[in-house]
C-alpha cells in the first residue's frame, strides 16, 4: 500500500504538479487510485477509448505502435517517475499507443472524471499538459540516429515561431523586387525585367522555404542522460553541443517582457564544464521544470547507487553474498553494410582524408581538408598546369607527323620526358605538404588531451595535459568559409595554460567529445576517493557486526581499588594541589619529562 505521503513527494518530483503547494498535492494525491500491474498484462490498447490517466510508482512498461508491416515497434520505455495517458484525455481521442507492464509495475491511476476536475480546478497545470505532449509528438516524428539504444526522450523543442518570423522579415520584403519586374513588364512589355522578375521571385521563394526548414531543424534535447543542443543548417553542417545529465549544476530562465507575453525565454543549463543557452524557447517555464526533473531523477539514482554500493562493501568485508544489479548492455557495434561493398582502394583513399578516427577510445582529429588545400595549393596548381602541359604536347605529337612520343630508338619525346620529370617532383612536393598536414594531430583519451605538431622528417612538438585539469572549453568558426564548411578552433584552458585545437572539423563535435571525457574521468576520480571511503567505514561497520555481543554484554561494577581505601585510611593527601611545590612548573610545556626520558 503506498502511503499518502509517498504519493505527495512523487507528484512533487513530477513537471505536471509543478506550481502546486503540499497540501494542494496532497488533496490531488488522495483521488489516485493504485494498481498492481503483473509482467506482460497490456494496461491497454491503441485504438481503445482513454478511460484515466497514469503515473509509475515503480516498475517499467512499454510505449508501442505499429510500424508498416513489420509488427509493433517500441518506441520508448517507461519507469517510475514517468507518466502516460494524458495525450488521449487532453485531446479526446482514442488511446494513440498500446502500453504493456515489461515487469511487476505499481501505478498510481486517475479517472478521467478525475482528471477533468483537475484541469478545471488547477487550470494553470494545462500548460504543463501541452507541452509534455508537443514534445513527445515531436519526439515520434523526429529521428535522432545518433541516439544510444538505452536513451530515451523525455523532452525535445525546438525555437519560438518569433524566431522564425524575424528570420523570414527580409526575405519577404525581398519580394517586392520581383513585384517591381512584373509591374515594369506590364508598362514596358520588355523581356527584361520579366526575365530579372522570374528568377528574383524563385530564388526568393527557394530563400523564404530555406529559412523555414532551416528554423525546423534546429532542436533543444533532454533524454535520460543527457541535454543537447542540435543545430543544422540544411545541406551545409550539422553542430551538436550537449552535457551528461549528471554534470547539471544549475537550471534557470531569463525572459525580457516581449518573451513574457508571448510566453518565450531563454533557458540556461550550466554544468561543471559550460553553460548551454536554449534561446527562444517557447514555454520557458515549463520546459526548466523537465529538465530539472529529470536532472534531479539522475542525482537520485545516482545516490541509490552509492548506497547499494556500500552495502555490497559491507557485505563483502562479512563475506555475504554480492547482489548486483545487471548493467545495461554496451551500445552495440554499428557495422557499416555498404562497408562491404566499397572497394578497398575507395575505402583507402577515405582513410587517407578522414578527419576524426576513434580507436580503443582514443580518438585522433586531423584538420580540415579545407586547410590541406590552403597550403597544397602551389604542387595542385603546378600539378594542373604540368597536366595541361602534358595533354597539349601529346595531342600535338599526334597532330604532327614528323615527332613521335617515343622515337625508334626507344628515346621519348624530350618535352613529354621533362614534364614527367617535373610531375615526380611535384608529386613529390605535394606529398610533403600533405604528411604536414596529416602530422599535425590533436589527440583525446579517457585521461589526456594530447597536441602533436610533427614536420616530416623533423623534430615532434607534443603538449599534453590531464583532462580532469580542464578548465573551461570554447570553440570559434570564423569566417564565412569556416562557417560553411563547419570547422574552426577548439579552446581548451588548462592552468594557466591553453591548448588550440585549430581547424578541426565540426568544433561543436570536438568540444562534446572532450566535455564527456572530462565528465567521465571525474566521476571516475570521485568514485575511485570514494571507495577507500567506503572501504574503511564498511571494515568498521563489519568488525562491530563481528563483535556485536561483545559491545551488548551487560558492563560489570567494578571491584573496589586499593586506591579508594588508601584514601580512606590516610594514607594518601587528599589536600587540593599546590602548584608553587612545582619549581619547575613554568617550564612545563604538556609534552613529557623535560630532559627526554622516557
Amino acid at each position: 500500500m503506498i502511503e499518502l505521503k509517498q504519493r505527495v513527494i512523487l507528484l512533487n518530483k513530477i513537471h505536471l504538479f509543478s506550481g502546486l503547494k503540499e497540501d494542494q498535492l496532497t488533496g490531488i494525491a488522495v483521488k489516485f487510485d493504485e494498481v498492481e500491474v503483473p509482467a506482460g498484462k497490456v494496461l491497454f490498447k491503441r485504438g481503445d477509448k482513454p478511460e484515466g490517466f497514469y503515473v509509475i510508482f515503480k516498475g517499467r512498461v512499454n510505449v508501442t505502435r505499429p510500424r508498416d508491416t513489420k509488427g509493433d515497434e517500441v518506441i520508448i520505455w517507461l519507469v517510475g517517475g514517468d507518466y502516460f495517458g494524458e495525450e488521449a484525455l487532453v485531446e479526446n481521442r482514442n488511446r494513440s499507443a498500446t502500453i504493456t507492464a515489461v515487469e511487476d509495475t505499481t501505478l498510481l491511476f486517475l479517472s478521467r472524471k478525475h482528471f477533468d476536475e483537475l484541469l478545471g480546478t488547477y487550470p494553470k497545470l494545462k500548460p504543463n499538459f501541452l507541452v509534455a505532449i508537443k514534445s513527445h509528438k515531436l519526439a515520434r516524428v523526429t529521428r535522432f540516429d545518433w541516439l544510444g539504444p538505452k536513451e530515451i526522450i523525455y523532452f525535445v523543442a525546438r525555437r519560438h515561431r518569433l524566431r522564425l518570423y524575424q528570420a523570414l522579415v527580409v526575405p519577404v520584403l525581398v519580394l517586392l523586387l520581383p513585384l517591381i519586374g512584373f509591374i515594369l513588364w506590364g508598362l514596358t512589355r520588355s523581356a527584361i525585367p520579366l526575365a530579372i522578375g522570374g528568377v528574383s521571385l524563385v530564388a526568393d521563394i527557394a530563400w523564404i522555404i530555406w529559412q523555414i526548414v532551416d528554423w525546423s531543424n534546429d532542436y533543444y534535447i533532454v533524454t535520460n542522460q543527457r541535454v543537447i543542443w542540435l543545430e543544422k543548417v540544411v545541406g551545409i553542417y550539422d553542430s551538436r553541443e550537449e552535457a551528461p545529465l549528471s554534470s547539471v549544476l544549475s537550471v534557470n530562465v531569463e525572459t525580457d517582457q516581449l518573451g513574457r507575453i508571448l510566453d518565450y525565454g531563454n533557458v540556461i543549463v550550466k554544468t561543471f564544464v559550460s553553460t548551454l543557452e536554449f534561446d527562444y524557447v517557447d514555454h520557458p517555464t515549463q520546459a526548466a521544470d523537465m529538465i530539472r526533473e529529470y536532472w534531479e531523477r539522475v542525482r537520485s539514482v545516482t545516490a541509490i547507487s552509492q548506497k547499494d554500493l556500500m552495502k555490497n562493501t559491507i557485505r563483502e568485508k562479512l563475506g555475504l553474498p554480492v547482489n548486483k544489479k545487471k548493467l545495461d548492455d554496451l551500445p552495440p557495434v554499428v557495422i557499416d553494410k555498404n562497408l562491404a561493398k566499397q572497394p578497398l582502394w575507395w575505402v583507402a583513399f577515405k582513410t587517407l582524408f578522414a578527419l576524426r578516427i576513434e580507436d580503443a577510445g582514443t580518438i585522433t582529429y586531423h584538420k580540415h581538408w579545407l586547410v590541406l588545400l590552403q597550403e597544397a595549393w602551389q604542387p595542385l596548381a603546378l600539378a594542373a598546369f604540368l597536366f595541361t602541359m602534358q595533354l597539349w604536347r601529346f595531342f600535338h605529337i599526334v597532330d604532327s607527323p614528323e615527332l613521335d612520343l617515343i622515337a625508334s630508338n626507344f628515346m621519348p619525346d624530350t618535352i613529354s620526358l621533362v614534364i614527367f620529370i617535373l610531375s615526380l617532383v611535384d608529386f613529390g612536393w605535394f606529398l610533403w605538404k600533405y604528411e604536414d598536414w596529416k602530422n599535425d594531430t590533436f589527440m583525446v583519451t579517457s585521461d589526456q588531451i594530447f597536441d602533436i605538431d610533427r614536420a616530416p622528417f623533423g623534430k615532434v612538438r607534443k603538449r599534453a595535459a590531464q583532462i580532469e585539469s580542464i578548465l573551461s572549453t570554447s570553440y570559434t568558426r570564423e569566417g564565412i568559409i569556416a562557417n560553411i564548411f563547419n570547422y574552426g578552433t577548439v579552446k581548451i584552458t588548462v592552468g594557466g595554460s591553453q591548448f588550440d585545437f585549430q581547424d578541426v572539423a565540426d568544433p561543436a563535435g570536438v568540444q562534446a567529445d572532450i566535455n564527456r571525457r572530462r565528465v567521465g574521468r571525474l566521476v571516475k576520480k570521485k568514485e575511485d576517493e570514494g571507495s577507500a571511503d567506503r572501504d574503511r567505514f564498511a571494515t568498521w561497520i563489519a568488525a562491530y557486526h563481528e563483535n556485536v555481543n561483545d559491545f551488548n554484554a551487560p558492563v560489570k561494577a567494578p571491584a573496589e581499588s586499593s586506591t579508594k581505601q588508601q584514601v580512606e585510611s590516610g594514607d594518601i593527601d587528599t589536600e587540593p594541589m599546590d602548584f608553587d611545590d612545582f619549581d619547575d612548573f613554568d617550564n612545563f610545556d604538556g609534552d613529557g619529562p623535560q630532559d627526554g626520558g622516557e
